[in-house]
C-alpha cells in the first residue's frame, strides 16, 4: 500500500508539474502579437491577457488554465490507491507550481488561481459546484472579479462544513502556493520601481478607453 501510494504520488506530481508548465497565456498572446510577460503588470495569466485582448480572445487562457488543474486532479485521483486522497492534492499542487514556475517558459508564470480552481473542483466537487455557482451568479451581474474572489473564499468554508478539517487543511496548503506567488510578485514589482522609478500598471486597473468594457477591478491568475 505504501509503495503504491509513493508511486502514484510520483506519477501525479510529475504529470501535474508538466501539465501546469504549459504556458497557455503566452501561447494565446503570441497569436495576437502580445507577450503578457512584458505587458501590463507582466503576469502571464488570464486577467492580464483579458485586459489587453478582451474577454473573447482571452477565453482560451481561462479554459486552459482551469484545465491544467482538472487534468492534474483527475490523474491524482485515478492513480491513488483506495483511501490515499492526498495524492490528488499533491498532483494539483504540482500543477500550480508548474503554472507559477513553468519549465517550458523560463520559470516565469502566473499566480495559479485558475489552476487551483480547476483542481479543487475535482478534489471536492460539492464545494466546487457551490463556489462556481456563486462566482457565476456574481459574474453574471457584471462583477467578474468580485465573483472570483467570493468563489475562492467560499470554497474552503463549504469544504470544512461538508468534508471536515483534514481535506480543508490540504486546500489551505494549496492556497499558500498562491500566497507565495503573490508575495514574490510584489517583491519583484518593488524592485522594478526602485530600478526604473516607474510603477507597473496593476491588473484590473484599466486606463480610460483600454481593455474590455464593463469590467471591474481584476484578480491575477
Amino acid at each position: 500500500m505504501r509503495s503504491a501510494t509513493v508511486l502514484a504520488t510520483g506519477v501525479a506530481v510529475t504529470t501535474g508539474y508538466l501539465v501546469g508548465s504549459v504556458p497557455v497565456a503566452v501561447l494565446v498572446g503570441r497569436r495576437h502579437n502580445l507577450d503578457p510577460r512584458t505587458a501590463g503588470d507582466a503576469n502571464p495569466g488570464y486577467w492580464n491577457v483579458r485586459l489587453h485582448l478582451g474577454a473573447r480572445r482571452a477565453a482560451p487562457v481561462f479554459a486552459g488554465d482551469v484545465a491544467k488543474g482538472v487534468v492534474a486532479g483527475l490523474v491524482g485521483v485515478l492513480a491513488a490507491p483506495a483511501g490515499a486522497w492526498g495524492v490528488g492534492y499533491a498532483g494539483v499542487g504540482a500543477a500550480m507550481v508548474g503554472h507559477a514556475w513553468p519549465v517550458f517558459a523560463g520559470f516565469r508564470g502566473g499566480r495559479s488561481i485558475l489552476t487551483w480552481a480547476g483542481g479543487t473542483c475535482v478534489l471536492s466537487p460539492l464545494a466546487g459546484a457551490l463556489s462556481v455557482g456563486l462566482f457565476a451568479a456574481v459574474a453574471a451581474a457584471g462583477r467578474f472579479a468580485w465573483g472570483a474572489r467570493l468563489g475562492v473564499v467560499a470554497f474552503p468554508v463549504v469544504q470544512l462544513l461538508v468534508e471536515g478539517p483534514h481535506r480543508t487543511a490540504a486546500t489551505g496548503a494549496l492556497m499558500s502556493i498562491i500566497g507565495v506567488r503573490f508575495a514574490l510578485a510584489g517583491r519583484t514589482s518593488r524592485a522594478e520601481v526602485g530600478r526604473t522609478g516607474r510603477t507597473p500598471r496593476r491588473e484590473g486597473r484599466e486606463r480610460p478607453g483600454s481593455g474590455p468594457r464593463g469590467t471591474d477591478g481584476g484578480t491575477s491568475t
